[in-house]
C-alpha cells in the first residue's frame, strides 16, 4: 500500500489506471506477471492487488477520489508519508476508526460494497478477493474429486450414458435424442457411443468410455483407434474417470 500512497505524494489528481501501469514499471514486473489472471480469469492479479490497496487507503482516509477514476492524497495521507514508514499494512490501518468500521461492515462502509473476507484468512500478500478465489478453487477441486469417486462406482453402462449426456450438455448436437446415442453392446468394436459434432449433424464423433479402476494402457487405446479406422471415422474421444489420467 505504501508504494501506491507515495505515487500520490505530489498532491495532484492521478488516474487510477495509470497508477497500475506506473507501479508495474516500478516493481519491474514482466508482461507475463502483469497479465497473470486470478483463478476465475475475470481480473489480473496485480491490478486486483492495486485495487484493494486503493480501497484500504481510501477507507482509512489516506486517499480520496475527487472524481470517478481518479485518486488524490489527503491531509492525513501526507502526514503518514512524512513519518518515513517502511510499509503500510492492514494492521497499521487499524488505528483509523473509519477503517475499523469498514472492516466490521459498520457505518464507515460506504456504497462501494467491495467483497469482504475475514481478516484472519488473509496472508500479507493476498487480497480478500484472492482469498475468496482460492476458497472457490478448493471447493471446485473437492467437488471434482467427489464426482470422480462416484463415477468410479457406477455401472459401466450408466457411465457410458453419463459421458454421452455430458458431451450433449457441452454443446455438441441439439437435444439428447438428436445428438448422441450409446452403443455399448456386443460387436460394437470398442465404440460406446456416437455423438454429433454440431447441431446440424455435419460431423460425427465416436466415443469410448471406460469406467475402470486401473489405468488405461496403450492396448485399449490402440483397440479404439482400430475401431475408428473400421468405421472410417476421423474423430474419436476416449474418456476414463481414473484420477491419474485426468489430464491425458
Amino acid at each position: 500500500m505504501l508504494p501506491l500512497l507515495k505515487k500520490l505524494a505530489d498532491g495532484k489528481e492521478h488516474k487510477s489506471s495509470e497508477l497500475v501501469d506506473e507501479l508495474g514499471s516500478e516493481f519491474e514486473l514482466t508482461d507475463e506477471e502483469l497479465s497473470k489472471l486470478l483463478p476465475s480469469g475475470t481480473q489480473k492479479v496485480f491490478a486486483n492487488r492495486v485495487g484493494w490497496a486503493r480501497t484500504y487507503l481510501k477507507k482509512a482516509g489516506l486517499l480520496d477520489s475527487p472524481k470517478r477514476g481518479f485518486l488524490q492524497v489527503t491531509e492525513r495521507g501526507r502526514d503518514i508519508l512524512s513519518q518515513g514508514l517502511d510499509r503500510i499494512d492492514t494492521k497499521f490501518l487499524q488505528r483509523f476508526p473509519e477503517f475499523v468500521a469498514f472492516k466490521e461492515g459498520g457505518a464507515g462502509a460506504d456504497s462501494e460494497r467491495e467483497p469482504m473476507a475475514p481478516a484472519a484468512l488473509l496472508s500479507p500478500s493476498s487480497t480478500p478477493f484472492e482469498v475468496l478465489e482460492d476458497a472457490y478453487s478448493q471447493i471446485r477441486s473437492a467437488l471434482a474429486n467427489e464426482l470422480l469417486e462416484t463415477l468410479q462406482k457406477v455401472d459401466p453402462k450408466q457411465f457410458e450414458q453419463i459421458v454421452i449426456d455430458l458431451l450433449v450438455k457441452m454443446g455438441y448436437g441439439g437435444s439428447r435424442a438428436d445428438a448422441g446415442r450409446a452403443i455399448g453392446k456386443t460387436g460394437d468394436e470398442g465404440i460406446d457411443g456416437i455423438i454429433k459434432e454440431d447441431r446440424l449433424g455435419l460431423g460425427v464423433i465416436y466415443v469410448q468410455a471406460k469406467r475402470w479402476g486401473q489405468i488405461i494402457g496403450r492396448p485399449e487405446v490402440q483397440k479404439f483407434a482400430g475401431a475408428l479406422a473400421g468405421q472410417h471415422a476421423t474423430k474419436g474421444i476416449f474418456i476414463t474417470p481414473h484420477p491419474s489420467q485426468r489430464n491425458r
